[in-house]
């Protein structure tokens, strides 16, 4: 058999596009970047056009590497909570508001405060954020209302694309979880949510599966970039559930741990399940299933902070194999550099260090700042424990995941087997993974991930120091806790 599937990657600076062959396999990939939109200081937006022109521009790039009349299907991977709105003649109204915009305080405060976490845990499975897209519905309703009065449709970043391409007004379950105006264990809007928020589900986009075929590539795209007309488009889901897809973390209590600019802890459930304290995000699997997810905002980038930014350092390598890994000490570092999100909740939190000695050097020091961002992570892990979750082994991804000194830690702290697997790109892969369900190339999902995702290296817990890790963790907690009561 022949033909190729395209996974596509629409991130928040640039966009990326990977071919795999009709056995998975990466062929080539090609991506470009497109501006960050910054007017007001906490404000960050995109035009949707230019993730459309750059989309195209990747296309004709790939048109020289292949023949795009070939491609099978196509799916998407695509930046979560960002809120793109158009008019009755599909005309964008304003920049796209994107998922790491913090303009929306009051607004969340609102949410939260006046209508109530619980109500907002009862109808969507989540408290509201900053970067969730309701809040942003609102905020529009409140800044702009000759712009709110113009919406015909609301719909997120990667659903714009869909929709260039098909002319189908459409999104998936995966990513529509992360608004605040979908029931996520019904997979339906929530009608509270939408009187709340003043909009009708008529503005909303029809909701599938991450898996769904939902169209075919539109003449006019197919005149512009040489794809078949007949090529198959799949709705394709969120960032973090695509990527989990390209990592197998698809059945009940697996875990995958990102190591990335930020953090994220996530683990695939069978049956819907919600932290009634808001500390996680329930939302639903690009699988059909569901799933708990956790994200700090400072893993590699407190490390950059340390290495780069204090230290001057720029082999990050040289730096960690100076370091002792064997033992724990007692200096603890707090890695909320820019507040946190997961499991705290906290935009008011602060970096920390503790317990300095003259005695310890920069090479402890850097040790506690991993450590930090490790117990960060730890943190959210603890939550899914205490909703009744076991784990084996967690999957790690992400640039920290070349470090084997990291991901023995990990080992230590989670008290798990840690592994690495064949991709170092899971977001595009997962998008193939689906492009090929949705194509029928597989029957499902599951059976994708069995075939084309394996563990690599494996990593097992040092049980010794995982317990010394238990009680420098507790120490981290009461330092925070404190940290918190000098706030009052």
């Amino acid at each position: 058999m022949e033909g190729f599937y395209l996974g596509v990657d629409l991130g928040t600076s640039s966009i990326k596009v990977s071919v795999s062959n009709y056995n998975g396999e990466i062929v080539c990939a090609k991506s470009h970047s497109y501006p960050l939109l910054t007017p007001k200081k906490n404000w960050t937006e995109q035009n949707p056009n230019d993730w459309y022109n750059a989309f195209i521009k990747v296309l004709k790039s790939l048109g020289t590497k292949i023949d795009l009349s070939l491609v099978n299907a196509i799916s998407f991977c695509g930046q979560m909570h960002g809120l793109v709105v158009l008019d009755k003649n599909d005309k964008v109204i304003r920049p796209a508001i994107l998922w790491n915009d913090s303009r929306t305080t009051s607004e969340v405060d609102y949410l939260n405060n006046v209508i109530g976490k619980e109500t907002l845990i009862n109808e969507t499975g989540n408290i509201a954020l900053c970067g969730f897209t309701a809040p942003k519905v609102l905020w529009i309703k409140n800044n702009e209302p000759d712009n709110f009065e113009k919406i015909s449709k609301i719909m997120l970043p990667k659903d714009y694309l869909v929709y260039r391409l098909t002319k189908n007004f459409v999104s998936d379950v995966s990513d529509l979880a992360g608004t605040l105006f979908l029931n996520v264990e019904s997979k339906k809007y929530s009608s509270k949510m939408l009187s709340i928020l003043g909009i009708k589900e008529e503005q909303l986009p029809e909701i599938h599966e991450s898996y769904d075929c939902v169209g075919n590539v539109c003449k006019q795209v197919s005149l512009i970039t040489g794809l078949n007309p007949n090529c198959k488009v799949v709705v394709g889901g969120g960032d973090q559930a695509v990527g989990a897809i390209g990592t197998n973390t698809t059945q009940n209590n697996d875990l995958f741990i990102s190591l990335g600019t930020s953090g994220v802890v996530f683990t695939s459930i069978d049956s819907y399940k919600f932290d009634k304290n808001g500390r996680v995000h329930a939302f639903d699997h690009a699988n059909g299933k569901y799933l708990l997810m956790g994200c700090t905002l400072s893993c590699a980038a407190s490390l950059n902070w340390w290495l780069k930014d204090i230290l001057r350092v720029r082999n990050y390598d040289r730096e960690f194999s100076k370091i002792d890994f064997s033992s724990v000490s007692d200096i603890v570092f707090l890695p909320y550099l820019c507040g946190e999100r997961s499991p705290i909740n906290d935009p008011d939190a602060k970096g920390y260090f503790a317990n300095l000695n003259s005695f310890y050097k920069r090479d402890e020091m850097t040790k506690a700042v991993v450590e930090g961002i490790t117990f960060s992570l730890y943190d959210i892990y603890k939550v899914y424990k205490s909703l009744g979750l076991s784990f084996e082994k967690a999957r790690v991804i992400g640039g920290g995941s070349k470090n084997k000194k990291w991901l023995q830690m990990l080992a230590d702290t989670f008290g798990i087997k840690v592994t690495t697997i064949n991709t170092s790109d899971g977001g595009t892969l997962g998008a193939i993974i689906l492009a090929m369900v949705g194509d029928g190339r597989y029957s499902s999902v599951q059976e994708a991930c069995n075939d084309l995702v394996k563990d690599v290296d494996e990593y097992y817990p040092n049980l010794e120091l995982h317990q010394k890790y238990e009680l420098k963790f507790n120490l981290y907690k009461d330092i925070y806790n404190l940290q918190v009561k000098l706030r009052k």
